[in-house]
């Protein structure tokens, strides 16, 4: 038969069965934001020339969808929610009329910025330790089902109550995570914060804009009170006085020492740590109340001035937040008081000191007999000493024993100490030859009692003298002079006479005692009495002193004189108060007593101007509300005092200058700082600063902010003006009020939902009476009414009833109303539309949308028969219909009722039989790559039927090799494997083995599909093999391991030169013992992607005509290209070739005539049966590709060589009926 005959024939028979329906399943991306009836895609599938295609959706998830069934154009039915669904599946369905193609089609649901951020919890209530460090405190979190930017979230703070808080508080935009920056005080600084916290999202497209979303939380902080405060004592200073002797247990002055912590307060106790003298006094450790401890004498704590210090602690009995005992120290000033318990002693003393302490009884001088009257007795040093104060230490001396009556005692009265002088008072009795010694006794009485008296013995040695003395015109001599009169002052001048003619203008004078000289001298020439220290003639210090003046004559013999030096008094003290400020309480409102003393002392002349001191108060702002006594310095105040009055930054002290001045001239004044603290006492009853007040609220909102009441207190201090507010009617537990200090003064009370509680206007209170009450810490109270009206907020989702069911017969037409939905709501506002969602028919087994909208729903909820329709068991045996109720008056939540189903039910049998979706492709299979298990084809079906009707399994009935003469052998090697997918199953054929790679031809198999009523289908494949034959060895004189080093490199210049895809089997050194280098060899296939195969002669020329990538082979080690297999007697492939195809065409012919007598079938069904008959798929090793081939072939190489028959063909007569050149196996 000629060659161009045999050509025509074969162009004839591939056009006859070239042609099917194919369908463009590449995957869609959608919006979701697309409103109802937007164009969404449109179905791009192709089929035979002139032939009108129509399209239907199937699937779960086609109810989203409507599409135009002429045109194939799909629009959005069901609104797309990418938070619900990502990927929607869709069965596109298309059809000729007489065929169809089905094929699994995935709409990718891409976001829109339609969600905001969603806080939880929706509140926030934290209590905070006021001692917290700066750091995280909490961490807010919320959630955006978008995503992208749209899903970031971005967290700032938008507002903080109370405004001092604004720098306290940061979060961090990304983590959410709340910081206090500065430090909380429970007691100075706010102990409420709330927090409004923003949460944004980035931003995304809705509706065609950019769009930020945003939600907001309330965060409620509360200060939490921590013991992190020393205690205070109140009432300072603490100065008493307690007379010596008092008896043990008396109690002196109480100290009172507070907790400023508010929250948790702790016990005190109260200790003395130190003290100047120890033991004398005892603390109370509960009530801080000092008392005698022990009977103490005044006169033993001279050295201390008669003041005890005690250094008083006052200690909490609780641990504080660091972990210590709280405590404080303050000091208390006990002055001692003087008792007459005392009687006046004598001690010695010489000219530098005084043993005071040891009391002397015996003293002894020395006198020259008949010495003149006054003349004192030398070397005595008597310090005669009482050792209370003032008024107590007066006591007089005189003299006693048996030689009395010759001496006197001087002076004879003294205040606190004296220092004593005996002088001769009848000098005739001074005899030595009558008595070289004399005895006297000093008796110091005190002025008070004549009972308190001691005594001290004088022994008086006589000496024994010449005849003539000086002698002076007066025994005793009174002068005056002012005190601090300047050095050098001549006070007088006294001279004595002596009858001896060489004593003449030769006496000498001298100042006795000795320690006189400290304050007056004489000039010895000339009597002249002189002040030596003005500053030690100090009335103050004493009034008064006796000295004796000496007069010496040549032979010294002595004349003396008594001098009494009496200091007047000059206004030179300024009046010393004893405090040097005074700090006193008294509690505001009547029947408070104030009244104390401020006591001065002048220490000039008691009873003359100098000293007398007057009393007044500085003219101030609050002195016309005190007065004070002009003698004796008694302050009270006049009327009863309101701290309310004082300003507020004064804390209560009345501030007052006391001055005392004395009479003197010039006058001398001092003056003093006087304290009034005036308590505060719980007098003032807060107030609402309005009437009433009336707020209105959202329902629905939990924790919602409700509105804010203001109260004050005119109290000034915090624990008598702190106001607590709470509600004590009509709450019925909606609502909290949570108090607070405003930065102004005066509380504010934020009153909101509780975070706990829903208000709900249906079903609940709609308006809410409630009494809010203002009360300070004594109970004093005030109260308010507060209206809240709960604002209605159409927030109620619509409801359907459930478990609607209805029959309707087939064939229907004419009915009219099949039944109503009604719908509620239970907003007071609400306006209800139906609308049908979605349509489901349950047709052929499988629950998908419906090709007929056999029933409609009214806006007003009737639903109606499509009269345009008619219903058909025979094609669906039930309709679901989802409907769903919209609000459209609807505020706030979903405005949507939950989908609801109406079940219409068509009753009827129907049986089915599996379907097998006929296979698009060829599979092709390198045999000498085949294991156990391995995948080589697959086959896909499904059945109409529900449930277990529909499971299909997979079995092979035969197969059988056909080799290239057509040739059958029946083998067993393969198995299929069923697998479930979406609606439809597969069957998966595996290998039982390897194969045979030497096997040239195809297998033909025979796979049967049953279902559970053992109702069953079967189909035909062919599975092509690539043989041994095109196995390619590629030589290499390097190592494996350089080889293998290399393998990518190699393999992609290999599949570059060749555009084939490259599989390599094995790469093996060749045995060459007596080569002196190594050779690897590469073996290796070459496929196409059309599953076609090249022999190692095509690869040749390949790389003959590739330089650039052959010389990179070379770099690499190869030399040359070998067969894979030994060579055999090669055959003419033109004569196998042509016999072939005279083969097939005659076969075809015969078969195309039979079915047009027997069958009658229209031409067009019979080119498109050819085309699916020719169908094949191609095989990976686990995956498929698809590609139409030359049907009995591996189509042609590029040189126009079959794999299977190696022939070789004019490359002119390629018909190019390739559609897709896909591949059976990508590799590399």
């Amino acid at each position: 038969m000629p060659k161009p005959f045999l050509l025509l024939l074969a162009s004839v028979y591939l056009a006859v069965y070239s042609y099917g329906i194919d369908i463009d399943v590449k995957p869609i991306f959608l919006m979701e934001d697309l409103p109802l009836g937007a164009y969404a895609f449109t179905i791009n599938a192709t089929g035979p020339p002139g032939q009108p295609l129509t399209y239907a959706l199937g699937g779960d998830d086609a109810f989203y969808f409507s599409v135009a069934r002429d045109t194939g154009s799909v629009s959005i039915r069901s609104y797309l929610d990418r938070e619900a669904k990502r990927t929607l599946l869709l069965l596109v369905v298309v059809s000729d009329g007489q065929n169809e193609a089905r094929r699994q089609l995935s709409i990718i649901v891409r976001d829109a910025n339609d969600n905001p951020p969603i806080f939880d919890p929706p509140l926030y209530d934290i209590n905070v330790p006021e001692n917290t460090l700066p750091g995280v405190l909490f961490q807010v979190t919320a959630t955006d089902r978008d995503e992208g930017d749209a899903k970031t979230i971005v967290y700032r703070i938008d507002n903080v109550i109370p405004s001092t808080g604004n720098d306290l508080f940061s979060i961090n935009e990304i983590t959410g995570n709340v910081s206090l920056m500065g430090s909380l005080n429970y007691t100075s600084k706010s102990t409420f914060y709330q927090l409004k916290i923003n949460a944004s999202d980035k931003g995304g497209p809705l509706n065609g804009e950019f769009v930020i979303q945003s939600s907001t939380v309330f965060a409620s902080i509360n200060v939490i009170d921590v013991p992190d405060l020393d205690p205070q004592f109140i009432n300072l200073p603490y100065v008493a006085t307690v007379d010596e002797n008092t008896p043990v247990g008396i109690s002196v002055i109480e100290v009172l020492a507070i907790d400023p912590d508010m929250g948790v307060n702790a016990n005190i106790v109260y200790t003395i740590q130190s003290t100047n003298v120890p033991d004398l006094f005892e603390i109370n450790e509960i009530t801080g109340l000092i008392s005698v401890k022990m009977v103490f004498d005044r006169e033993e704590l001279l050295d201390i001035d008669d003041i005890v210090t005690l250094k008083v602690m006052a200690m909490e009995t609780e641990e504080n937040v660091h972990g210590n005992f709280p405590s404080t120290t303050t000091d208390v000033k006990i002055t001692i008081g003087d008792v007459n318990d005392n009687k006046p002693k004598f001690y010695y003393c010489d000219a530098t000191q005084c043993d005071l302490n040891t009391q002397a009884s015996d003293f002894s001088g020395d006198i020259d007999e008949h010495s003149f009257v006054g003349a004192s007795v030398n070397g005595l040093n008597i310090l005669a000493m009482d050792l209370d104060q003032g008024q107590n230490a007066k006591f007089t001396l005189h003299l006693e024993g048996p030689d009395k009556d010759a001496f006197q005692v001087s002076p004879s009265a003294g205040i606190s100490k004296a220092e004593v002088q005996i002088q001769v008072k009848n000098q005739q009795d001074v005899d030595y030859e009558e008595k070289k010694f004399m005895i006297v006794e000093v008796v110091a009485t005190e002025d008070s009692t004549s009972d308190s008296f001691s005594t001290a013995t004088v022994t008086i040695q006589i000496n024994d003298i010449n005849d003539n003395f000086p002698t002076f015109k007066q025994d005793t001599y009174e002068i005056a002079v002012k005190e601090h009169s300047p050095i050098g002052t001549i006070i007088a001048t006294i001279t004595a006479t002596d009858p001896d003619t060489e004593d003449k203008d030769n006496i000498t004078y001298t100042l006795l005692p000795a320690n006189i000289l400290n304050y007056f001298d004489v000039y010895p020439s000339n009597g002249s009495i002189k002040v030596v220290d003005d500053e030690k003639i100090d009335r103050e210090i004493t009034s008064f002193f006796y000295a004796t003046l000496k007069a010496t004559d040549t032979k010294e013999k002595v004349g003396t004189t008594t001098l009494e030096i009496t200091l007047l008094d000059i206004n030179d003290k300024v009046p010393n108060i004893t405090r040097e400020s005074y700090y006193e309480f008294v509690k505001e409102g009547p029947n408070q007593q104030l009244r104390f003393k401020v006591q001065a002392i002048d220490q000039d002349e008691p009873e003359t101007k100098n000293s007398r001191i007057q009393y007044r108060i500085e003219e101030s702002m609050f002195s016309d509300n005190f007065t004070i006594n002009i003698d004796t310095g008694e302050l009270e105040k006049k009327d009863q005092l309101d701290r309310e009055a004082i300003n507020a930054s004064l804390n209560g002290d009345i501030v007052l200058n006391v001055t005392a001045t004395d009479m003197g001239e010039p006058p001398r004044g001092t003056w003093v700082k006087v304290t009034v603290n005036v308590q505060d006492i719980n007098d003032n009853t807060p107030h609402f600063r309005d009437p009433s007040y009336e707020f209105f609220v959202k329902e629905s909102n939990k924790g919602s902010f409700v509105g804010s009441v203001f109260a004050d207190d005119a109290d000034q201090t915090e624990i008598n003006n702190r106001i607590s507010f709470r509600i004590i009617d009509g709450s019925f537990g909606n609502f909290i009020i949570i108090s607070s200090a405003e930065d102004t003064g005066g509380f504010i009370g934020n009153m909101s939902v509780d975070p706990d509680v829903e208000l709900d206007y249906e079903r609940g209170q709609r308006l809410y009476t409630l009494t809010i009450e203002a009360t300070d810490l004594g109970q004093r109270k005030d109260t308010v009414k507060v209206k809240v009206n709960v604002l209605d907020v159409n927030d109620e989702r619509p409801t359907l009833p459930k478990d609607l069911t209805w029959h309707v017969a087939e064939n229907t037409t004419g009915l009219g109303v099949v039944g109503k939905i009604a719908g509620g709501d239970l907003d007071s506002n609400h306006s209800l539309v139906y609308e049908l969602i979605s349509t489901r028919c349950y047709c052929n087994a499988t629950m998908g949308p419906c090709d007929e909208e056999w029933f409609v729903v009214e806006p007003t909820g009737a639903v109606m028969v499509n009269e345009e329709f008619q219903v058909d068991y025979e094609k669906c045996t039930q309709v679901l219909l989802e409907v769903q109720v919209v609000d459209i008056f609807t505020e706030k939540g979903e405005n949507t009722s939950l989908p609801a189903i109406v079940t219409i039910n068509i009753d009827d049998i129907n049986d089915n039989i599996p379907i097998f979706i006929t296979p698009d492709g060829v599979f092709v299979v390198v045999s000498e790559d085949t294991e156990k298990d391995k995948s080589v084809a697959f086959v896909s079906a499904f059945d109409l039927d529900s449930g277990d009707n529909k499971v299909i399994t997979f079995d092979i009935l035969s197969v059988k090799f056909v080799d290239t003469n057509n040739n059958e052998v029946p083998m067993d090697v393969f198995y299929a494997e069923t697998t479930a997918k979406l609606d439809y199953y597969e069957g998966t054929i595996r290998c039982l083995g390897s194969l045979d790679g030497n096997l040239k031809g195809k297998y033909s198999i025979t796979v049967i599909a049953r279902n559970k009523g053992d109702a069953s289908a079967t189909i035909q494949i062919a599975i092509y093999t690539i043989d041994k034959s095109y196995r390619v060895g590629l030589r290499f004189e390097t190592s494996v391991a350089e080889v293998e080093s290399n393998l990518d490199q190699i393999k992609g210049a290999l599949a570059a030169a060749t555009e084939a895809t490259v599989r390599i089997l094995e790469v093996v050194a060749e045995n060459t013992e007596q080569r002196a280098s190594e050779v690897t060899i590469l073996g290796t296939y070459f496929i196409y992607t059309n599953g076609s195969a090249m022999d190692s002669n095509s690869v040749e020329r390949r790389l003959q005509e590739d330089l650039y990538h052959a010389n990179i082979l070379r770099k690499y080690g190869l030399t040359y290209i070998v067969s894979g297999l030994t060579q055999e007697k090669e055959i003419d492939p033109v004569f196998v070739i042509l016999l072939g195809l005279v083969a097939a065409l005659v076969i075809s012919l015969a078969i195309m005539i039979t079915s047009l007598v027997c069958t009658r079938k229209s031409f067009q069904r019979k080119l498109k049966a050819a085309k699916a008959m020719n169908t094949a798929t191609m095989l990976t090793t686990e995956n498929r590709k698809t590609g139409a081939v030359v049907p009995g072939t591996n189509k042609y190489t590029m040189e126009g060589a079959n794999p299977v028959l190696n022939l070789k063909i004019d490359e002119a007569t390629d018909l190019s009926f390739d559609e897709e050149g896909c591949c059976a196996d990508r590799l590399g």
